[in-house]
């Protein structure tokens, strides 16, 4: 059983989960300072240091955002979240039914700023085929992806349906989605979200020409 936490403690608590919810991943202690008004990133350190004592939260030495929650994975394998340390990880082929920043698929770390993109990249993810030729996304490229499940239509988007993971273009009528290719030798794929599993990974913001480091907006 975890101890009480003071009231200043579950503030950096509950800004830690606020953060981890929306953007993906836990703030530096430079931004919890910021957020919650304290003189210093070592005054958030040290309500992280109680923090960790009392259970409610794990610290992985040797990186700012090297925070985690008890029942999360940790940096070695599902989340992903420490690889901005390296880097923006350049995720290959995806398994069957595994997540997408599993330790597996991230074939090495390109030192490239998420903060280049607008939104934030969270990974880049390597092109497979052509079917989204026609929007200059082509085999071999690095589509910058923004994780979030919300998505807007004429988005690309990173769309897993059932066990495969594919780049499209997103949009959806009522309980209807079609994943459009750009490129008239792919057929739209559609979905009856009535009947069929689709999750959104996240949408692309940016693409590297051919993975050589050459950023498109």
């Amino acid at each position: 059983m975890t101890r009480a936490l003071t009231p200043r403690q579950q503030n950096v608590y509950d800004f830690i989960v606020k953060t981890m919810n929306e953007l993906g991943y836990p703030p530096t202690r430079a931004e919890i300072a910021r957020a919650l008004g304290f003189r210093s990133p070592n005054a958030a350190e040290e309500h992280l240091r109680a923090l960790s004592r009392k259970g409610v939260i794990r610290m992985i030495p040797g990186t700012s955002r090297g925070i985690r929650l008890p029942n999360q994975a940790g940096p070695e394998n599902e989340t992903g979240l420490a690889d901005t340390e390296n880097g923006l990880p350049i995720i290959g082929e995806v398994a069957a039914g595994s997540p997408v920043l599993a330790a597996e698929h991230i074939d090495r770390y390109c030192p490239l700023s998420a903060d280049f993109f607008s939104p934030r990249a969270d990974y880049l993810l390597r092109v497979r085929g052509l079917s989204m030729r026609d929007a200059g996304i082509l085999e071999g490229d690095l589509l910058a992806v923004h994780r979030t499940d919300r998505v807007r239509d004429g988005q690309i988007v990173v769309a897993r349906l059932e066990d495969d993971v594919t780049v499209k273009r997103f949009k959806r009528e009522g309980h209807r989605v079609w994943l459009l290719a750009e490129n008239p030798e792919f057929e739209p794929i559609e979905v009856d979200l009535n009947h069929d599993h689709l999750e959104i990974e996240g949408v692309g913001v940016g693409v590297i020409r051919g993975g050589s480091g050459q950023a498109l907006g």
